[in-house]
């Protein structure tokens, strides 16, 4: 971790250089620390901006940065030592790429916009808020003072202005923007057109190998750990568990703002996390498999392919809905839109012979509707690339 900290300035170099992407330095909210918005190690929260330009000067994009949950002192603890647990370990510039793209060939509906990305540190999707600190560890559980801190700085730089809003994020960060979704449309005016988009949030409560729900287990240490229950959508914990309304397959169904949802239906992680969890997998007979579909045995291939029909079975309410967008291809692989390769580039997966870029934009702006579901099996995509990850 400390020789990726000393190479980051000279990979930023070479990232702008080769790809010609913007290094967008980092913005540390001090100011927040007061109140108590801070990162589990204490320290104050960050995000990048890019500045919007012409047309574009009044809209937004605020991205929500992913990788992962902790669920416990001990994982939490693990975590403040790295840059998903404070700032002070955060790199100073950030290259937007993909959806927060500043160039108009690979990103031509919102390369002019205010593009965000506000940086993950507290290990909850940004839900956590339990004012008490543990004495012995000094571990802050304050995600959710985290995302209003954010964007109440970010309103007061130009947001309340807001005419066009997005309200995005990859994996735990795509899953913050579920969560979020309704609260972040309240806060922007009553005549801009506010969505939200999930690059690869939409973490099912699917069956693991043994037929249990091992993820709903660990999302009810993390709302316990965090103090999550209050900040998740009431519409959700009104009727159920608090650890279910991590699951957006209950959240979208009382959702009231737009939603586009990009999901890889083989989604590494979630195969790797949630169908076969090391905690399950105790003689570590998926280990392979998990990593490359190709060293799979014919059986662990049947069941690959049966959790692809768990995730059609949980969009099915969300599919449900005359506002949604989907893209769901047949990729292996986990979190797509912060690539400028597969975004728009010509490696990006198609679904409907449509990128990514493009499905989202015509979604954003009701040129057209799309909600699409890729062919049904495994390798079936040509145009599906190797595994990319936040994470």
């Amino acid at each position: 971790m400390v020789r990726l900290k000393q190479l980051w300035p000279s990979l930023m170099v070479l990232a702008v250089l080769v790809i010609g992407a913007r290094a967008v330095p980092i913005t540390k909210l001090e100011s927040a620390v007061a109140k108590g918005a801070v990162c589990l190690d204490g320290s104050a929260p960050a995000y990048h901006l890019d500045k919007g330009s012409g047309s574009g000067v009044n809209n937004w994009i605020v991205h929500m940065e992913g990788g992962g949950w902790c669920a416990d002192t001990a994982s939490c603890e693990e975590r403040k030592s790295l840059m998903k647990g404070s700032s002070e370990l955060m790199n100073e510039d950030f290259g937007f790429f993909g959806i927060l793209s500043g160039n108009q060939t690979s990103n031509p509906d919102f390369y002019n916009w205010n593009r965000v990305k506000v940086r993950y540190c507290d290990g909850s999707s940004f839900t956590g808020d339990i004012e008490a600190v543990d004495p012995a560890h000094k571990l802050y559980f304050r995600g959710f003072r985290i995302w209003q801190a954010a964007m109440d700085d970010l309103m007061a730089k130009g947001m309340s202005n807001a005419q066009n809003a997005i309200l995005s994020g990859c994996s735990a960060g795509a899953l913050a923007a579920i969560l979020h979704c309704d609260r972040f449309k309240s806060i922007l005016p009553e005549t801009a057109k506010v969505k939200c988009v999930s690059d690869a949030g939409f973490f099912i409560n699917g069956k693991d190998i043994n037929g249990g729900s091992s993820m709903e287990s660990y999302y009810s240490k993390v709302a316990a750990t965090h103090g999550s229950a209050k900040n998740l959508p009431v519409s959700c914990t009104s009727s159920m568990k608090p650890e279910l309304c991590f699951f957006p397959e209950n959240v979208v169904k009382t959702m009231q703002t737009p939603l586009f949802v990009i999901n890889a239906a083989f989604d590494s992680w979630q195969i790797k996390n949630i169908l076969a969890p090391t905690v399950v997998d105790k003689h570590k007979e998926w280990n392979k498999c998990k990593q490359d579909f190709k060293k799979c045995t014919p059986t662990q291939l049947q069941t690959v392919q049966g959790y692809r029909e768990q995730m059609l079975a949980a969009l099915e309410p969300f599919r449900a809905t005359n506002t949604s967008g989907l893209f769901l291809d047949s990729c292996h692989t986990h979190c797509q839109g912060g690539s400028a390769a597969l975004w728009s580039g010509p490696q990006g997966p198609q679904v409907g012979k449509t990128k990514m870029a493009k499905a989202v934009g015509e979604w954003f702006y009701e040129r057209s509707t799309f909600q699409n579901v890729d062919c049904p099996s495994l390798n079936c995509n040509p145009t599906c690339p190797g595994a990319t990850t936040e994470d």
